[in-house]
């Protein structure tokens, strides 16, 4: 399904509880005094991404944006964000991951694929509110995920990395059947 010579429309969706977005838009250049953060207005969030020789667009929406009917997308990959400082954000992803169960399976078995990204990676620091990678991929496995990975957007720490998983997922795990992986998924 994918053409190496054309960009293909992607849609992504960023699931989280009460995190704040703080996701930095590349393509954008900024103006002085202007936040590199992206805004519910600027929704949705296009990023283009490059891998393989083939070229993606990722149209990125938030459904915890009060301005978003988010039942009413169609999405290829569906993103499941939660905190790694707050393991309350972590705990919330069994809620929203019924929710994509539920609102989302297409019929005759096909799933969306879902991948769990774990944001603020800059703030792991030796706590009992941290939440490992071990014990994320763990999680990870029991919701059926099919990849996971985290980044930091203060930092910029695998943020590229990041949208190349997503843009695969989208990619290659999207089939005529659907994806969802049944009880692992990889790491990256």
């Amino acid at each position: 399904k994918c053409n190496s010579h054309a960009i293909n429309p992607r849609r992504a969706w960023l699931w989280k509880d009460d995190i704040p977005l703080a996701l930095k838009n590349p393509n954008l250049p900024l103006q002085n005094g202007e936040s590199s953060l992206l805004r519910d207005g600027d929704q949705p969030f296009l990023y283009d991404i490059r891998f393989s020789r083939k070229s993606f667009k990722l149209e990125v929406y938030d459904t915890a944006s009060p301005n978003q009917h988010w039942s009413s997308l169609n999405p290829s990959v569906v993103i499941l964000a939660y905190d790694i400082s707050n393991r309350k954000s972590l705990d919330a992803l069994k809620g929203w991951r019924n929710d994509v169960t539920r609102y989302f399976q297409r019929g005759a078995g096909e799933r969306i694929p879902v991948m769990m990204l774990g944001l603020k990676r800059d703030l792991r620091v030796e706590n009992d509110e941290i939440i490992y990678p071990q014990e994320a991929y763990r999680i990870a496995q029991e919701l059926h995920c099919d990849r996971y990975a985290e980044c930091s957007a203060v930092t910029g720490e695998l943020i590229k990395e990041a949208f190349e998983d997503i843009a695969k997922v989208a990619a290659l795990t999207t089939t005529e059947k659907g994806a969802q992986a049944q009880g692992g998924c990889t790491i990256m």
